[in-house]
C-alpha cells in the first residue's frame, strides 16, 4: 500500500473515542455563563447604561455614546474576571466566513504599571484594514480604511480567553462590507411592511421581528485521512474518488445510532456552545454515512445568523481535540447526500403571537391568510433571485441530488391549506373547508393516538410551509445565511407593504376592511399560483412543468448571478433601502470573483493529483502487469500464454486509455484556466471558467475513478471512500 495512505491509516487506527471534559452540571446552571447577557449587564452596569443596552436590543434605540465607557469597562470587567486577556470585534465579510482581529486589554497606567484597560471607543469602533476584505471595487489596495462597529443587539461573548463583540462592517465611505448590514437593514424593513398589515388586526402590535431556526448539516472524517488527501485539505471535498461499495443505499444511516468518537466530540461541542448562550436542541446522524445534524431552538435572526457562525468556528476547534475534522462542504463525497443549512423562517409579534400559525380555522383566520398569502407571492415574484441567492459552486454539486431540494423554486403549502387556498381562489369556501381539526391516529391500542399535523413534509421542496414557518432548504451548509435571508426578507417586506397599499386602495373606494382584505388575499393566491407545487420536485415531469409556468432553474451558477443586477431586483433592494446599486453591483461581482478562484483552485489541485499522484501509480501498476504478461509468456506454451494473458492484456491497453485520456483532458484544462485568466472582468471570466474548465475537470474525475477501481488497493496512494466515510 502507498507510504503515505499506509501511515493515514495506521495513524487512524489508533484514534479511539476518548472522553472529554463535559460539565456535569444540569445545562441551565451554566447556560449562557459565557455571554455578557441581561444579568450580568444588570451586575456590571448602571440601571441607566443597562437601560441604554436593552432600548437598542428591544426598540433598536441608538445608545448615546456618554455611556459606551461605562459599558465597555463593565464588559472589561466581566470578560477579565472570566479569564479574557484580549477583545475582538467579530464580524461578517463578504467571504461567507467571520474575521477578528484580537487586541490586549492591558494598557500603560500614568505611573508606568500595566494594567486592564478598554475604552468606550474601542467598543464601539475599530479599524480593519478594507482593502484586504472583498470589496467589489468598493475599496482597492491604497484606500485601506474601513470600520467595524458594535451590534448591541447580538450580545458579547468569551471564547479562547477572549471578549468577542459582534459587530458590523463598513467602507471609509460608508458602503456595507459585510453580511450583516444588509440583513439588519431588511429586518428593520420587514418590520415596517409587517406592521403595516398586522395593524389592521391589531393596532396594539408595535414591532415585528423575524424568527430563525437554522439546521446545520455537516460530515466528519477522521484526520489523518483528512491530511492524506490534498484535495479534502485545500478544498474541502474529493475531487476525485469512486463510490464505496455501500454508502446509504440501506437508508440506514438516518437517526441511527451515532457512533461513539462523534458522540464524544457532539458532547463536548454542545457544552461549548450552550456556554455561549447556542440552544442545541437536537442532534442525530444524517441520510449518508459520516454525515450528521445539529439544531438550535429558533430565536431573533440576527442572532440565530451570530450562532450559526460562531457554532461552526466552535466546532472545528473542538473537533481537533478529538482527531477529527468537521467537513461543511455542500458535496464533500460524490454520489451521496450533501450538507444544507435549512432555514426555518417565520414572523412573531412583539405579543408573542406567530404570524404564520394557521390557528384552528386557517380559512377564516384572515390575519395568518394576509401574510402567508404575501410570503407565497414574494416568493414567486423573486423566485429566481432567491435560487440565486444560495447558488455558488459548492452547491453547484449539491442541488438536485439525494436529500437537497432541486434547483428550481416552488413552494410547498400542504393539503389542508392547499384546500383552503383552492377553495379562496375558486370562491367556494365553506365552513368545513375553513375547519382544521387535527386527526387522529389510532394505530395500536396500547399506543397513545397520534395527532396528525395539518400538512405532511415535502423533502424535495426548497421553500416548504411546515405547520407555522417557511423551511428554506436549498441554502448551502458552508454559507453564512444571511446572504439568503436578507434577500427573503426584502421580497417579503415589498410584498407586505403592497399588501397595505391594495387593501387600502380598496377600503378608499368604500369596502369594508374584512371583504378588501379576502379580495386581495384571492389575487395574491391567484398571482403567485405557478409557484405552488405539492408533488415531487425530483421528477422529470415537474422540471418540464416548472419551464411551462415561467420558472427558470439554476443550472449554470453565473448566468444565474445576473438575477442581482436585473431591474426587478435593483427596484426591490431600492425600494426596501437594504443596497444600494454600488452595493448590489459589489455582490454581483464578489459572487463571479469567489465562484472563478474556488474553481481555479480545485482544477490546479486536480491537475497535481492527477499528474504527481493517479497517473505515476496506474504506471507503476500497468508494469506490473506488462511484467507478470512477459513472464507467463517464458513459462508457458504461446497459445496457453496468449489465453492466460488476455484478460492482463485488456487491463494494461484500458490503463494506457485511460492514462491518455487523463494526460490529454489535464492538458486541456491547463489550457482552458490560462485563456480564461487572461480575461481580466471577473463576471466575464467566471462564465468562461463554468464552461470551459469545469467540464474538463468532470471528465478527468471519470477516468480517474475508473483507475482507482483498477489499480492494486496496495497501491493507490490516496484514503477511499470506504476508509473516509466510515469513521468509527
Amino acid at each position: 500500500m502507498s507510504s503515505f495512505r499506509q501511515r493515514a491509516l495506521d495513524e487512524f487506527a489508533t484514534h479511539k473515542a476518548e472522553r472529554f471534559y463535559v460539565d456535569e452540571r444540569p445545562v441551565s446552571e451554566y447556560f449562557a455563563e459565557n455571554v455578557f447577557g441581561e444579568d450580568q449587564m444588570k451586575k456590571y452596569l448602571s440601571s441607566q447604561a443597562y437601560q441604554a443596552v436593552t432600548s437598542a436590543i428591544k426598540d433598536g434605540k441608538k445608545i448615546d455614546r456618554t455611556f459606551a465607557n461605562e459599558i465597555a469597562a463593565g464588559m472589561k470587567s466581566w470578560a477579565v474576571e472570566k479569564g479574557a486577556t484580549h477583545y475582538t470585534h467579530l464580524f461578517h465579510p463578504l467571504t461567507d466566513s467571520t474575521a477578528e482581529k484580537h487586541e490586549s486589554f492591558i494598557d500603560l497606567s500614568k505611573s508606568g504599571e500595566v494594567v486592564e484597560n478598554f475604552k468606550g471607543s474601542a467598543l464601539v469602533q475599530q479599524e480593519p484594514d478594507a482593502s484586504s476584505f472583498p470589496s467589489g471595487g468598493m475599496r482597492s489596495t491604497f484606500e485601506a480604511r474601513g470600520y467595524t462597529a458594535w451590534d448591541p443587539s447580538s450580545p458579547a461573548f468569551i471564547l479562547d480567553q477572549t471578549l468577542c463583540i459582534p459587530t458590523i462592517f463598513v467602507s471609509y465611505t460608508g458602503e456595507a462590507l459585510d453580511m450583516k448590514i444588509p440583513l439588519l437593514k431588511s429586518l428593520e424593513a420587514i418590520n415596517k411592511s409587517a406592521l403595516e398589515v398586522v395593524n389592521l388586526f391589531d393596532e396594539n402590535v408595535n414591532r415585528v421581528i423575524v424568527n430563525l431556526g437554522l439546521e446545520q448539516e455537516y460530515f466528519i472524517v477522521d484526520d489523518a485521512l483528512f491530511r492524506a488527501r490534498p484535495d479534502l485539505q485545500i478544498c474541502n471535498r474529493t475531487l476525485i474518488g469512486h463510490t464505496a461499495a455501500k454508502d446509504h443505499q440501506l437508508e440506514d444511516h438516518y437517526f441511527g445510532a451515532i457512533p461513539s468518537r462523534v458522540m464524544a466530540f457532539m458532547k463536548d461541542f454542545e457544552t461549548e456552545a450552550y456556554k455561549l448562550g447556542i440552544m442545541l436542541k437536537t442532534r442525530h446522524n444524517e441520510v449518508a454515512p459520516n454525515q450528521f445534524e445539529c439544531a438550535p431552538l429558533y430565536c431573533e435572526a440576527n442572532l440565530a445568523v451570530d450562532h450559526n457562525q460562531v457554532l461552526m468556528i466552535l466546532m472545528k476547534k473542538v473537533a481537533k481535540k478529538h482527531h477529527l475534522k468537521v467537513l461543511f462542504h455542500e458535496k464533500p463525497f460524490m454520489g451521496i447526500n450533501g450538507s444544507g443549512k435549512h432555514c426555518n423562517w417565520s414572523m412573531m409579534t412583539d405579543r408573542g403571537e406567530n404570524l404564520l400559525s394557521p390557528g384552528t380555522t386557517p380559512g377564516t383566520n384572515l390575519q395568518f391568510l394576509s401574510v402567508f398569502s404575501s410570503v407565497i407571492r414574494a416568493v414567486y415574484e423573486h423566485n429566481y433571485l432567491l435560487m440565486a441567492s444560495v447558488a455558488s459552486l459548492n452547491n453547484y454539486y449539491r442541488l438536485g441530488g439525494n436529500e437537497a431540494p432541486p434547483a428550481v423554486m416552488s413552494v410547498f403549502v400542504g393539503r389542508t391549506l392547499d384546500n383552503v387556498i383552492n377553495s379562496i381562489e375558486n370562491m367556494t369556501l365553506t365552513d368545513d373547508v375553513a375547519a382544521s381539526e387535527r386527526e387522529r391516529l389510532d394505530i395500536v391500542k396500547a399506543i397513545p393516538e397520534i395527532l396528525q399535523d395539518n400538512t405532511d413534509r415535502n423533502r424535495t421542496s426548497p421553500f416548504a410551509f411546515t405547520g407555522n414557518r417557511f423551511e428554506f432548504r436549498a441554502v448551502g451548509s458552508s454559507v453564512n445565511v444571511a446572504s439568503s435571508m436578507f434577500i427573503l426578507n426584502c421580497a417579503v417586506a415589498q410584498q407586505l407593504s403592497n399588501f397595505r397599499k391594495r387593501v387600502d386602495k380598496y377600503m378608499s373606494d368604500g369596502i369594508e376592511k374584512e371583504e378588501a382584505v379576502l379580495k386581495v388575499v384571492r389575487e395574491l393566491i391567484i398571482e403567485s399560483k405557478n409557484i405552488r407545487f405539492e408533488g415531487n420536485g425530483y421528477s422529470k415531469e415537474w422540471h418540464e412543468e416548472a419551464a411551462r409556468r415561467g420558472l427558470k432553474g439554476i443550472t449554470n451558477v453565473p448566468e444565474s448571478f445576473k438575477a442581482y443586477i436585473d431591474k426587478k431586483s435593483m427596484a426591490l433592494f431600492e425600494e426596501t433601502k437594504v443596497l444600494t446599486m454600488r452595493e448590489v453591483a459589489a455582490h454581483y461581482e464578489i459572487k463571479n470573483e469567489i465562484f472563478t478562484k474556488k474553481l481555479q483552485i480545485e482544477a490546479r489541485v486536480m491537475g497535481d493529483l492527477i499528474i504527481n499522484h493517479i497517473i505515476p501509480t496506474a504506471i507503476k501498476f500497468q508494469n506490473t502487469l506488462i511484467d507478470n504478461a512477459k513472464g507467463i509468456k517464458e513459462l508457458f506454451p504461446a497459445e496457453d500464454a496468449e489465453r492466460m494473458c488476455e484478460k492482463q492484456l485488456k487491463t494494461i491497453a484500458k490503463i494506457s486509455k485511460y492514462i491518455y485520456e487523463l494526460r490529454e483532458d489535464v492538458h486541456g484544462m491547463i489550457e482552458a484556466r490560462k485563456e480564461a485568466n487572461i480575461i481580466e472582468d471577473f463576471t466575464e471570466k467566471a462564465a468562461v471558467y463554468s464552461e470551459t474548465v469545469l467540464p474538463y475537470m468532470e471528465k478527468i474525475r471519470i477516468n480517474a475513478d475508473k483507475l482507482e477501481m483498477i489499480v492494486d488497493d496496495e497501491l493507490w496512494p490516496l484514503p477511499k471512500y470506504r476508509e473516509l466515510l466510515f469513521c468509527r
